[in-house]
């Protein structure tokens, strides 16, 4: 019978890496998590900064980015990995990257960043543009910059019409939240508002249902780097 080997995933919004400490103190705490695969999102870098990240371990690093120091999303494979690309897509403004490989087994992961302005109606219409790329072995992460659900408010606060849209179509897709689905009344977040003074959980996990059971574990994890946390 043989063993099966989980794939570990981390996605965290790291909220600019154009100072050289805080790239170091993110190179330490990559090889502290030691994920197979490590998401990040709002990378402020542009096309000419890309060579500025370098983590040991990690020398697959697959990069969107706009002209402009803002967005920008990065995907990093561990070198302990058995990888074989298959095919990448990169958004010419920074906001996603997809690719597709094979560690052991094909896996699609798609990172985002969503704009802060009609972000459930930007992943709505990028899930619409990508369905032909999307398959029951894709894996959705980054920062959404919406909460999904009312738990996923420090307030209960109620989600808004675009959000029950969203919520409508990725049902449709057959996409469930794991985080969620595994923590259905926990109440840890991954954002705070100083302004309004609330917690939230922005950050996504969207995997298949029909895939549920493929999922081992799924938790929060502080970075004190970053004015957000890791899922």
């Amino acid at each position: 019978m043989a063993i099966k080997t989980y794939i570990s995933i981390i996605t965290l919004n790291i909220n600019g890496l154009n100072s050289t400490t805080k790239r170091h103190r993110l190179a330490e705490w990559i090889q502290k998590q030691d994920p197979y695969i490590c998401c990040l999102q709002e990378t402020h870098f542009t096309s000419r900064d890309t060579y500025k990240l370098k983590v040991r371990g990690w020398k697959k690093i697959f990069h969107a980015n706009g002209n402009q120091k803002k967005a920008g999303v990065a995907i990093l494979i561990s070198d302990k990995t058995d990888f074989k690309m298959k095919n990448i897509l990169r958004d010419k403004e920074g906001h996603y990257t997809m690719i597709k490989e094979s560690i052991q087994e094909d896996i699609t992961i798609l990172n985002i960043y969503t704009p802060n302005i009609g972000s459930p109606q930007y992943i709505r219409q990028l899930l619409t543009t990508l369905q032909g790329q999307i398959d029951n072995n894709t894996i959705i992460v980054g920062d959404f910059n919406t909460p999904l659900t009312a738990m996923d408010r420090s307030s209960r606060q109620k989600i808004n019409k675009e959000t029950q849209a969203l919520n409508e179509a990725l049902d449709q897709l057959d996409l469930i939240d794991t985080y969620r689905t595994f923590h259905p009344k926990a109440t840890e977040y991954t954002f705070f508002s100083s302004v309004h003074g609330t917690f939230s959980t922005i950050d996504h996990i969207l995997g298949y249902k029909s895939n549920l059971s493929n999922f081992k574990k799924i938790e929060i994890t502080s970075s004190i780097f970053s004015n957000q946390n890791a899922i």
